[in-house]
Order: C-alpha cells, then structure tokens, then sequence
C-alpha cells in the first residue's frame, strides 16, 4: 500500500448525540453529518475522544462506525476512531471498523496500563498488521499517561506501509518539529490541538481533527485551506479569532463544553454519559457570550 494522504484540511472528531435515556441517536447523526459537510469539514472521526467512545459498549461502538460510515456513503473520508489499552481489542475493534467500510482507522496511545516504547510498536504494529486500511495514530500523553517519541514513530512509518500519519494532541511542539525533521513525507501530521493549527501546518502539517468544527466549520476548513493556499496572514487571524472560544470549549473535559455548544445551536446533542456530568451553569454562560461575539449565536 503506498503512503496516501487520507484527508487535507479539517476533520470533525463528532459528539455521539444521546437520547434522554442516554442510547445513541442515530437520526441526530444525520444532521451533524450533513451540517458539517456542507459546511466544507474534510473527513468525520466517529467513535473517538470527542464521541465519548470510552463509555460506549462494544456493541455501541462498531454500530456507530457502521451507521456513520454507511450514511455519509463516500461525501468524505470516516475515520474510525478503534484504539483501546488492549491489543486484542484495537485489533477487534479495527477489523470491525474495517468490514464496515470506514476509510481509516485512528488508535489512541494505550491508556492506564501505557506502555514502553517498544510495547508502543507492539500495540500498533501487531493492530495495523491485521487490517489493510491506513492507520493514523494518536498521540494525547495528557490523557494517556504516556507519550509516543518521534523515534518511535519513524519506525512504525517505516515498517508498517498502512501506518500513514498521526494525530498529534501533546501540545509540545518543539516535539512536533523533531518528528516532522525525522519522519519527513513518511507520515502526515494533524494537529489534535484546535489552539496549535497553525502551528503544525507551519510544520508541514496537513491539517486538523477538530473539537471546534462543531461550532465553526467553515472556519475550521478555512484555517487549513488559507494557510495552505499561501493566505497564512488570514490563517493566523482566524486562528487568533477563535482562540477564546477554542479555550472555553476546553474549560471542562471535553466532550462537555463541546456538547453544551451543540445544543445551544439547536442539535439535539443529549446529556453524557457518567462519569462526565453537565457543564456548569457560570461557565454555559461564558461560552454562550463567546458563541455569541464570534457569530455562531445570535
């Protein structure tokens, strides 16, 4: 398999809507989906951090990639979100994603138990072997527990054909830059970070798995596409705009900023599921006020 850019631009890491008994709601998908396509998003990631995947049943989760990837039927690319702190399970999950049509897969780092480096190349390269649809790993040492070096991620470019790029959520760029020094075209870079865009894309990144899309999409896009037309002035003053908000959407754990949002623009995002609880009502008003000086509200 050759090293194919999966998406450029911006992809929507998407809620999982709930009902008011806390099943998925699936017709909601359908709006979310289409919101965000015509309003210029790149690629859905279905099932990841942002889709509370981490309280979704096995069952749950493989139905989501499948409803997902079956209703967006080719528009852009679905990343499913398959990584787990369990070999076995990454591997399930991934050969799930995989009979269900997704486009790639997207593998967290293991959490709790973490790993070495050399477990690191264990765990993905054991869970890329066992499908043929591109990888693209994911890096977030801040809820993981550990940290996947650039190093490491040499080597998996360099023995794993379907290993193709990586999500790099550590916040840490001078890390950022040593990887994009020693891995070249090897692996394309997205930003997990919607406060780092620029940053990365000045590193050669190719884009962004987003939080923010949900509320700005055609900004987001706008973002990537700017900077990488040449127009990085323009970039930079979106990215700027929208630093304030991007920091209220994070002022509790995400997904619960994220999904107040959603709500306040009219989508029937639902209630979490425990251990997240609701936002709190002094930091609802200060998103809402930010959504509000942005234009997203009224």
């Amino acid at each position: 398999m050759s090293k194919k850019t999966i998406f450029t631009g911006s992809a929507i890491a998407i809620i999982t809507p709930m009902n008011q008994d806390g099943s998925v709601n699936y017709p909601e998908f359908d709006r979310l989906i289409d919101y965000q396509i015509e309003n210029g998003t790149d690629a859905i990631v279905v099932c990841g951090t942002t889709g509370e995947a981490s309280t979704l049943s096995h069952e749950e989760h493989v139905e989501c990639i499948r409803y997902v990837t079956k209703y967006v039927n080719k528009r852009v690319p679905v990343i499913a979100g398959t990584g787990s702190n369990c070999t076995e399970t990454a591997i399930w999950l991934s050969q799930q994603a995989q009979a269900a049509g997704a486009d790639a897969v997207l593998l967290v780092t293991p959490y709790y138990n973490k790993a070495t480096q050399k477990g690191l190349i264990k765990h993905f390269g054991d869970t890329a072997a066992a499908i043929n649809i591109p990888v693209i790993l994911y890096n977030i040492p801040g809820r993981t527990g550990v940290n996947m070096l650039p190093e490491t991620v040499l080597y998996l470019a360099e023995h794993y054909d379907n290993i193709v790029a990586i999500k790099d959520a550590t916040g840490n760029i001078g890390q950022t830059a040593q990887m994009a020094y020693l891995c070249g075209d090897k692996i394309d870079i997205y930003s997990g970070d919607d406060n780092m865009i620029c940053p990365i894309l000045s590193l050669g990144g190719k884009g962004v798995i987003s939080v923010l899309s949900h509320v700005a999409p055609r900004d987001t896009h706008l973002i990537v596409s700017k900077f990488l037309e040449g127009d990085t002035k323009g970039s930079l003053e979106l990215q700027l705009k929208y630093l304030p908000l991007i920091s209220d959407l994070f002022c509790e754990v995400n997904p619960i900023p994220v999904k107040t949002a959603c709500s306040l623009m009219g989508f029937n995002a639902g209630p979490l599921r425990s251990p997240l609880t609701e936002m709190e009502p002094e930091h609802v008003e200060k998103l809402k006020a930010e959504m509000v000086k942005v234009g997203i509200l009224k």
